[in-house]
């Protein structure tokens, strides 16, 4: 077990390694001067040089290169001396950080990773991750919780009924569902609901989820804002899992055991409920998993349409202005974040099946 873990390791360190080298030198490689953006096009050309050598930029790109694997790195080399040296481009950035070893001029350092700073706020990319990813994680999970919720439902109801009308129409909108652009979904729904049917829903096309009090009381949290965002981000796994729900459900139902518990008189609500649905969860959870993550990293367009301000709007607008660190840091954070995800659940697989190991 010990081996797998270590395997699975390696391999996700390996994934990190990689999307951070492709970040990086693609990010280089594209038109802009940070310098210019930062002071504006007015700058002279002596405040242009300055800025470049504080960002490091006026050094090759094999070293800036090696310096942001250093800033990224939680154990990097600090060197107090020599300021010019690619591991000292940012005399604070890597307060607080702990000393691990002293040899001369050079330490070694345990700290947390270091994104480098927007180019237009001069924030933090951590800070800007830190604000912009809760309100990410609470509209994953909430779309999720509803894509479970009415996806089980839905999947039982089908598995119920096979062959009849109400499980072709489950078909027909799980199919909808899946082959629906999630941009194109964002918008109809946003039109839908919170344009056509405002006087109904009282829902808006444009929100957070905090906003500030009309009386001076500070920001409240408004849920209402999350019902939209939600709903269209849920779409798709809802899809998914109902036509999963459903086949697992048929697959369940046709066992000897259930059968049996039916012959000797067992209510058919707790025939499906405690019986059928617990031994189909399986490859629900599963799938649910998967979703997760890839909510958690796929919400750009419909955060970007609802004006949510998540990680898809700080994605995009550091796109529009060219504030490259903080996308950057987004997607590092993002890929970072999905490797866990997926380690974590290679190693619930090989605690379950002992067979997995030997992959």
């Amino acid at each position: 077990m010990l081996r797998y873990i270590g395997k699975r390791l390696m391999y996700g360190f390996l994934v990190i390694l990689g999307v951070v080298t492709l970040v990086f030198f693609l990010f280089n490689i594209l038109p802009g001067d940070p310098a210019r953006m930062m002071l504006g096009q007015r700058a002279d050309a002596e405040s242009i040089e300055i800025i470049k050598h504080d960002l490091g930029m006026d050094k090759p790109i094999g070293t800036q290169y090696l310096g942001y694997l250093n800033d990224l790195a939680p154990i990097s080399l600090h060197n107090n001396s020599d300021k010019d040296s690619y591991w000292f481009l940012d005399p604070e950035k890597y307060a607080p950080c702990t000393t691990l070893i002293k040899l001369g001029s050079t330490s070694l350092v345990l700290k947390a990773p270091y994104l480098r700073r927007s180019y237009q706020t001069k924030r933090k990319v951590n800070e800007v991750i830190a604000t912009a990813f809760p309100q990410t994680a609470v509209l994953a999970l909430t779309a999720m919780a509803f894509a479970l919720i009415v996806g089980i439902l839905l999947g039982i109801f089908s598995a119920l009924h096979k062959g009849s009308w109400i499980d072709r129409l489950t078909l027909l909108l799980s199919t909808m569902g899946m082959s629906l652009p999630s941009f194109f979904a964002a918008i109809l729904i946003a039109w839908f609901f919170a344009y056509v049917l405002a006087d109904w829903t009282h829902l808006n096309m444009f929100g957070n989820l905090y906003e500030v009090d009309d009386y001076g009381c500070g920001e409240h949290i408004s849920l209402r804002n999350l019902i939209l965002p939600a709903l269209t981000l849920g779409i798709r796994p809802l899809a998914v899992l109902v036509e999963l729900t459903k086949s697992s459900m048929l697959e369940a139902l046709s066992q000897d055991y259930i059968r049996t518990a039916r012959a000797k008189g067992m209510s058919r609500s707790r025939l499906i409920f405690k019986h059928a649905l617990r031994n189909a969860m399986n490859p629900i959870v599963t799938s649910a998993s998967g979703w997760l993550a890839g909510l958690l990293a796929g919400a750009v367009f419909v955060e970007y349409v609802f004006d949510w301000k998540g990680m898809g709007v700080v994605i995009v607008d550091g796109l529009e202005k060219y504030d490259f660190p903080v996308v950057m840091g987004a997607i590092l954070f993002i890929c970072i974040l999905l490797v866990l995800i997926n380690i974590i659940v290679d190693i619930l697989y090989g605690l379950l099946d002992p067979r997995v190991r030997l992959n």
